[in-house]
């Protein structure tokens, strides 16, 4: 298996792009891509499993319940353990935010 991370990136997106690159036992990887979309005002994403992300290219903004806002810039990495309330607040509009999402089955 092979491919490359930047490949096929559209210029615009109506809504985020998910693709799985990787699915084994207990762990999904995948490439996310945003175009200016952020998670939906009042929601947040409450998983039940550990998560590490990594921002690879744009810009984007996270926010933790209850916590400042989290500028990331390419390279900027996060780990969210399980039921760590967060949501998107912001990507760029100006080009695309390409991540890299390593989600881990509950254990």
């Amino acid at each position: 298996m092979r491919g490359n991370l930047f490949e096929g990136i559209p210029v615009r997106l109506e809504a985020e792009r998910f693709e799985t690159l990787l699915e084994r036992a207990g762990l999904r990887l995948e490439r996310i891509v945003s175009h200016g979309q952020a998670t939906p005002e009042g929601q947040w994403f409450d998983q039940d499993g550990d998560e590490w992300v990594v921002l690879l290219s744009g810009r984007a903004v996270l926010r933790f319940n209850g916590e400042p806002p989290l500028a990331l810039a390419p390279g900027d990495w996060v780990w969210i353990a399980a039921h760590r309330r967060h949501r998107v607040e912001w990507t760029s509009p100006a080009e695309a935010s390409v991540w890299l999402a390593l989600h881990l089955a509950p254990g």
